[in-house]
């Protein structure tokens, strides 16, 4: 499943990788069986709460965490997970910590929405105004308008893994961590920094 790869890519540390999923209501069951099959697993509220409590230590980011595979998290809070998970899945509210704060960890909060307006809105919010990247898997060409003006990043994916935009599958270029620029566009292997400019006028003057 392409948010699978996405978000267990390099175990999460790309900052383009899938952070958590807004869903809407009539589709969460079907989609978390899928995220089952596809080497998910789903942890129970007191397992969110264990987890929180070691990846977010003193609700600050536990680097010791940082870019750590499933398995290796589960077994932080007792868990002894089957070989083939890749990552680890939940339901909670946006402002849950899991899923409000970039974790670089293949860990996906499920957000439900009521409807595509709602999870717009709650997308939007959790985009935080970085104006990064974003993905929407969808049929629906005006719902990917819809969501693409509002979200407004540098990086949209639509109907793929987060990494096409580095040129994996999709069209981009491959410069992962500095990739975006907060809406600005992406840099390239040709340029791979920030283009800046400084003008002066009037007081340098050498004419």
């Amino acid at each position: 499943m392409d948010i699978v790869n996405g978000c267990t890519f390099d175990n999460n540390l790309p900052c383009i990788a899938e952070k958590e999923i807004v869903a809407v209501n009539q589709i969460v069951d079907e989609l978390k069986h899928y995220l089952l099959e596809n080497d998910c697993y789903e942890i129970s509220k007191e397992e969110q709460d264990k987890l929180t409590a070691v990846v977010l230590k003193d609700n600050k980011l536990n680097r010791k965490c940082v870019g750590k595979d499933a398995r290796t998290l589960l077994s932080m809070i007792g868990i002894n997970a089957p070989d083939n998970i890749r990552c680890i899945i939940f339901e909670g509210e946006k402002e849950h910590p899991l899923i409000a704060e970039e974790l670089m960890m293949p860990i996906l909060g499920i957000v439900r929405a009521k409807d595509i307006d709602d999870a717009i809105e709650k997308a939007v919010w959790l985009e935080h105004g970085n104006r990064h990247s974003a993905h929407m898997h969808s049929k629906n060409v005006d719902n990917i308008t819809r969501f693409g003006k509002a979200i407004d990043t540098a990086i949209f994916v639509k109907n793929a893994p987060s990494y096409a935009a580095l040129g994996f599958g999709g069209e981009g270029y491959c410069t992962f961590t500095i990739a975006s620029r907060t809406g600005e566009g992406l840099t390239s292997a040709r340029t791979f920094t920030k283009q800046r400019r400084c003008v002066m006028s009037d007081s340098l003057c050498i004419r």
